[in-house]
Order: structure tokens, then sequence, then C-alpha cells
């Protein structure tokens, strides 16, 4: 298993061919309590960079980017209910969609933790 982060506060955990993806510690500590998340659709295909989810807090609303393309296989519906697992556990019980990967090229250039620490310093 494999970690990587985007300049966008994403993060990635790769596993064979699929990426969990959820927004960082930092970027939920900037946004503040999260009251609600938009989740991307369970089978829709979305390009690298591409709008996925929505994150709003009592701050903002920020857009979640799909770090890579792929297919959606899976979303974290408990975030329907419970949208303040992003403040409790952004990198953990939190991840908000999962993709088939469809291009492992797109993974070139993400960050490691070591990298994303240095970006967010």
């Amino acid at each position: 298993m494999t970690v990587l982060y985007t300049t966008d506060h994403e993060w990635l955990r790769i596993e064979g061919d699929t990426a969990t993806i959820g927004i960082t510690g930092y970027a939920q500590s900037q946004l503040g309590d999260v009251v609600f998340v938009e989740l991307p659709k369970v089978g829709s295909q979305l390009t690298k960079a591409q709008a996925a989810a929505v994150v709003e807090s009592v701050k903002a609303a920020s857009d979640v980017y799909a770090p890579i393309t792929g297919e959606v296989l899976e979303v974290n519906e408990a975030l329907g209910a419970e949208p303040a697992l992003v403040n409790s556990d952004a990198e953990g019980k939190a991840w908000i969609f999962k993709l088939r990967i469809a291009d492992r090229s797109d993974l070139e250039g993400l960050m490691d933790e070591a990298a994303y620490k240095a970006h967010t310093a």
C-alpha cells in the first residue's frame, strides 16, 4: 500500500488498481467544521483534475478534484449521515471515494508524505 498526496490537499491510498481518495488533515483544518459532503456517483468516469466531490464547512465549500483518471467504484455513504468524520478522521474513516486507476502514469508527479509535509510547512 502506497499513500500519495496532491498539491490540492487530497490523499490517495493505492492498493492494486484501486485508489481510495480523501482530503488531508491539513485541508480539513483549513476548512473548519464540515457540515456536508457531496459524493460522486458510483460508475461515473472522472478525468484527472475534474471536480469530483464537494466538502462544505461552516466557512466555505471546497471542490475535491479527481487526482487521477478512473471509474468511481465506491463512495463513502457514512459521510452523508456524519460529515464531521472529515474533521475527526480525514485520512482514515472519512475517505470520500474509490477509483479504479485507468492510467498508472497519472500517479507520477504526486507527492509522498515527506514532500507533502514540506509543501504545507
